[in-house]
């Protein structure tokens, strides 16, 4: 921030600026922080805590423990003994299951904002905040221009997304490093240094070991985040046109489909289309496997040409179909296995939220209804043979299991007849992608103790 020093601490005056540039905060509100227990997270703790207890709101810290290295849980503990000792509420997290050979940071990453984001929704609170500062905007930047990204890229991280129901802060992305650390000193409070910060195996670590090379070379982290925060502006600028485009061009169906124009879609300008096709690609794919940009440009080729013959392509079936182009979910890809309490929500597949009615018995299993599912609901529906569904769509629909047998989907109201007591069924399925055709709706309230 111009006018002072890095090594200064962040006063709660800068901080609540800071909080006032992002907006949309309810009275009282309640916030998540994620807490890794590293300098930077301890210190938005400590800034935020000062700042909801102004607003009389509440704030939650949540620490993942991957589960990585041995350490870990026990790391986990003394954050959660450190929060305790300032008053504030923490939990921990664990990331179970296997996991995968390669890609470790990524996969760790995606877990961790999936069960913050998850942790969230359950405790009915709509802001997550994160840590990410000045230089990680920086590391961003350089990773993405190593790879050659366009604006998006370039653009780096953005203060304020929407992630399913709650929105994702990063109030810290002005500030640098050695402020948050001036910070944690200021309070007397103790952080823990991650080991992999300094792994040369990582490209982020890589980059900060060459910080100094880069900055004499007009690379530094100011700089950087100035083409950031201008490629923010051209970026934004070009989803609003964006959205113009699929306003007029696309139809979103509630099974999770999408149609395409392709008439609007190829007279539009082709950056403006790509973009488009991008969305609707992360939309019914859940957002789970990274577009490409090769892939989308030789998809919209094929479509300009009026020569699309279909293909798979970022967890997603892309065909002509009468005339239009349809974007369905690929039924393989939609492999979420979720337990379901009875009443309570879940987010599957990243692109419904299902709801098993609240008068079940026992919870049930959510997944997929595939191709023997189908089959099932025919046999018992035949009028269901008339559904004009393709069937990576049926196959892709959200359903009920419970003992390897099919007792719902919601979509196809299936079981048809009643339930206990003569009741209709009130199983629900509601598709609320994680990543929104538009940008930056945030269509959600918070109720106290649920996320409507």
């Amino acid at each position: 921030m111009p006018g002072v020093t890095a090594e200064a601490p962040l006063t709660g005056s800068e901080f609540a600026r800071l909080m006032d540039r992002l907006g949309g905060f309810e009275p009282a509100p309640r916030v998540v922080v994620g807490l890794s227990g590293g300098g930077d997270s301890v210190a938005l703790a400590l800034l935020l805590n000062r700042w909801v207890a102004g607003q009389g709101g509440e704030l939650l810290a949540l620490t993942v423990d991957h589960g990585l290295r041995p350490e870990s849980a026990a790391e986990a503990e003394a954050v959660g003994r450190s929060m305790a000792a300032l008053g504030i509420a923490h939990r921990i997290l664990r990331w179970d299951g296997g996991k995968p050979a390669g890609g470790i940071q990524a996969a760790a990453r995606a877990a961790r904002h999936r069960l913050l984001a998850d942790a969230c929704a359950a405790e009915g609170i709509l802001h997550l905040a994160l840590a990410h500062h000045r230089d990680d905007q920086a590391e961003t930047v350089l990773l993405r221009l190593a790879r050659g990204s366009g604006v998006d890229g370039l653009a780096g991280m953005t203060a304020i997304r929407a992630e399913g129901y709650v929105r994702v802060l990063r109030p810290l992305l002005e500030v640098p490093h050695g402020r948050l650390l001036a910070t944690c000193r200021a309070a007397g409070a103790a952080w823990i240094e991650d080991p992999s910060n300094e792994n040369p195996r990582y490209a982020r670590a890589r980059l900060r070991a060459a910080r100094g090379l880069l900055a004499a070379e007009g690379l530094d982290a100011g700089r950087l985040g100035e083409t950031a925060r201008r490629a923010g502006r051209a970026r934004a600028a070009l989803e609003a046109v964006t959205a113009s485009l699929l306003a007029e061009a696309a139809a979103v169906y509630p099974e999770g489909w999408i149609a395409l124009d392709p008439a609007a879609l190829c007279s539009a300008p082709e950056e403006i289309a790509l973009r488009a096709l991008g969305r609707c690609l992360a939309v019914v794919g859940g957002g789970a496997h990274p577009v490409r940009d090769e892939a989308v440009e030789r998809l919209h080729a094929e479509v300009a040409a009026g020569r699309l013959r279909g293909r798979t392509l970022a967890g997603c079936r892309v065909l002509c179909r009468r005339g239009q182009v349809m974007i369905a979910r690929e039924p393989e890809a939609a492999a979420d296995r979720l337990v379901a309490a009875p009443g309570r929500r879940v987010l599957w597949d990243r692109r419904f939220a299902v709801v098993p009615a609240a008068g079940r018995d026992s919870p049930v299993t959510v997944a997929r209804l595939g191709e023997g599912g189908w089959r099932e609901v025919v046999a018992a529906m035949p009028a269901a043979r008339g559904l004009d569904l393709h069937p990576a769509v049926r196959e892709s629909l959200p359903s009920l299991w419970s003992g390897g047998c099919l007792v719902a989907v919601p979509h196809l109201g299936f079981p048809c007849g009643f339930g206990a007591g003569g009741q209709p069924p009130t199983d629900a399925a509601t598709f609320s992608p994680v990543s929104p055709l538009g940008r930056p709706a945030f269509p959600v309230v918070s109720r106290g103790d649920s996320i409507i």
